[in-house]
């Protein structure tokens, strides 16, 4: 009697059912992920993500008051009205609606200065001002422009109407201003 050859495993199995090109990217999707999460694994040395911790804020709410704009800020020429934010977020940010007092006087509020900022962020509520920012040259902003400025850039306000508002947003809450020799 004739001794049948032992089959291959590959022989052996039964043939393989057709897939759908569908199924076919299926199975490769599982098999990439599943290798994927096993290197991973496999590291075993995931550093765990650096998460700062930021100071509990609370909520801040402001309303319109006439009596709330005081001549306490940075600026001799101007009002401000502080919205909480600095209270609220511990220092983070500082926002608040600044009234240029006029009529401008450009002897007074033409200084070229910067401030040492994370972030300023300026919107022009009511009225127009005229700015000069360096690298950006002069600039007229009415209402409903708003612009940036980089920490440390070096800027001046050159003109304003006399019922200009502007609503200021700055990182963070208390920094530094420097005026310079002209």
């Amino acid at each position: 009697m004739a001794r049948k050859k032992p089959k291959s495993r590959a022989a052996s199995r039964k043939p393989a059912q057709k897939r759908s090109p569908a199924r076919k990217a299926a199975v490769r999707k599982t098999a990439a992920k599943s290798t994927a999460r096993k290197k991973l694994k496999a590291r075993g040395h995931a550093q765990p993500s650096v998460r700062r911790t930021r100071p509990k804020q609370r909520v801040a709410i402001s309303h319109y008051r006439d009596e709330d704009f005081k001549a306490d800020g940075l600026r001799a020429y101007a009002k401000y009205r502080d919205l909480g934010i600095a209270e609220a977020s511990q220092g983070l940010a500082r926002a608040h609606v600044i009234r240029l007092i006029g009529p401008c006087d450009p002897a007074e509020v033409s200084k070229l200065h910067f401030h040492d900022v994370d972030f300023q962020m300026v919107y022009v509520l009511k009225g127009w001002v005229k700015t000069y920012m360096e690298g950006q040259g002069e600039t007229l902003m009415r209402e409903g422009s708003s612009w940036t400025q980089p920490p440390r850039i070096r800027h001046l306000i050159m003109d304003y109407s006399d019922d200009v508002e502007l609503l200021e947003v700055i990182l963070p809450a208390e920094f530094k201003t420097v005026e310079l020799a002209t």
